[in-house]
């Protein structure tokens, strides 16, 4: 006898499998290891039970601390701006990274036409057939209140976007995929 894959099972547990190649848990992998500006974010992820997630993937993508978003010719060079980190057996998550500058927000009055530091966060898992969109926004950041993104969220759920600092140099972000608490997720 033989079974057939359906399109529900066609999504994962692959990542831990097929794309162990293409982790990369260091943003700017060509700055040296104890660069004072290094920061780590760590994190779980979670299911609408609370349970954690294991076997997920996380794309992060963010601008340098000039604000500046990395070229095809800067990623060749080591400079990044990009990463790739799975899940491990607790759902958890660590990466390291700088601050981001202000980028260009794409929209918003003139005054303020930067967006407030953030890194772009694309979740991917097992029972999702198409990945979910998210930010990571710094704590006690003043340009919060003029972002265009973070003020078409309700103030309630801002908080879900916004990291804390654990220690020194390390910021906490969970993610919740549903429930009380539910990360705020975007469509693009």
């Amino acid at each position: 006898m033989s079974l057939a894959q359906t399109p529900s099972q066609t999504v994962g547990p692959y990542f831990q499998i097929g794309l162990a190649w293409a982790y990369r848990a260091d943003l700017f992998p060509a700055l040296p290891a104890h660069d004072a500006r290094r920061i780590a974010v760590e994190g779980q992820l979670f299911d609408g039970e609370g349970a954690p997630i294991v076997d997920a993937l996380l794309e992060l993508w963010q601008a340098d601390p000039e604000g500046r978003f990395a070229t095809s010719a800067d990623a060749a060079d080591g400079l990044g701006g990009f990463g790739r980190v799975p899940t491990d057996g607790r759902g958890a998550f660590r990466f390291e990274t700088l601050k981001p500058g202000r980028a260009p927000s794409g929209g918003g009055s003139p005054a303020h036409a930067t967006g407030a530091p953030h890194i772009n966060v694309v979740v991917s898992m097992r029972g999702l057939l198409r990945p979910v969109s998210t930010r990571i926004y710094f704590p006690d950041d003043l340009d919060h209140a003029h972002d265009p993104v973070l003020l078409r969220v309700p103030a309630e759920r801002r908080h879900t976007l916004v990291a804390q600092p654990s220690s020194a140099r390390t910021l906490r972000w969970d993610v919740r995929m549903q429930g009380a608490d539910e990360t705020v997720f975007f469509d693009y």
